[in-house]
């Protein structure tokens, strides 16, 4: 991982498409600073697609996609993304898996989370579960008390053994049964909303993002940046973001946005 600064103009001015993250990625400490968003609002005004790819539930999403400064949202780590198309407004929502499908797996999860909470004091399901459309989200630092490593790997012992897939955030387990994860929706918004091949167009599309559970994103896209608090997690991720900014969460994405239209 290299300092932001070290990306050169060269890289930065084949960028038309700046994908990130959200909690401790575009906020800190749960907030959603006035410098990340206004970060969002200027690459959008200068011509840039702009797309949170979280692990944030369907409810917020839906918001997200209406109200911010961005094209859609793909959310609850790759179960669905949401656009909205502003000239007859309407919302597009498109899932990964059918209704059918969905019914049955949160029974399946309703059942994980009763285990979970069996097996992990401490852990608690996460206050947007509620809003959620085809995850179980397990709380482990955001509004109880940190739990240790050992604990959040038991979480994710858990979610495994039941044949869920398990990813780790900045401050949640993730579970969910399927075959996707943030790449492969974003592959699919991308193609379907945009006509981007993420494939032939990999060098003209940034990731920013901070923990595990962007692996995928950092591994896949050659131009992926993380916030300072992704060396958190040293040791802990599969991929690595290639530069690294040094400020944390919101600031550290203000500062990749503004090194990215310096260059532009």
């Amino acid at each position: 991982m290299q300092p932001l600064q070290e990306c050169g103009p060269e890289i930065l001015k084949q960028i038309k498409v700046v994908l990130c993250d959200i909690d401790d990625t575009l906020t800190w400490q749960g907030r959603l600073g006035a410098d990340a968003y206004s970060a969002m609002e200027s690459l959008r005004r200068n011509g840039l697609i702009v797309m949170p790819i979280t692990g944030r539930p369907a409810g917020w999403c839906d918001h997200i996609a209406r109200m911010w400064p961005v094209d859609g949202v793909v959310g609850e780590n790759g179960a669905f993304y949401f656009h909205y198309d502003e000239a007859p407004r309407k919302m597009v929502r498109r899932y990964w898996r059918n209704d059918d499908e969905r019914h049955a797996d949160r029974a399946k999860l309703q059942q994980i989370a009763k285990d979970i909470l069996q097996a992990v004091p401490g852990a608690a399901i996460s206050a947007d579960q509620a809003y959620r459309e085809a995850d179980l989200a397990i709380d482990f630092c955001e509004d109880v008390d940190a739990l240790p490593a050992k604990d959040i790997a038991r979480i994710v012992e858990i979610f495994e053994d039941a044949g869920a897939v398990a990813k780790i955030s900045s401050i949640h387990v993730n579970g969910w049964f399927g075959d996707y994860d943030k790449l492969a929706m974003t592959r699919t918004a991308l193609a379907e909303v945009f006509k981007i091949d993420i494939d032939t167009a990999a060098q003209s599309i940034a990731f920013v993002g901070d923990s595990p559970n962007d692996s995928p994103m950092f591994a896949f896209f050659p131009h992926s940046f993380g916030v300072a608090n992704v060396r958190d997690f040293d040791g802990q991720m599969t991929a690595e973001p290639a530069w690294v900014a040094s400020g944390q969460g919101g600031a550290g994405f203000a500062e990749f946005a503004q090194l990215l239209l310096a260059a532009q």
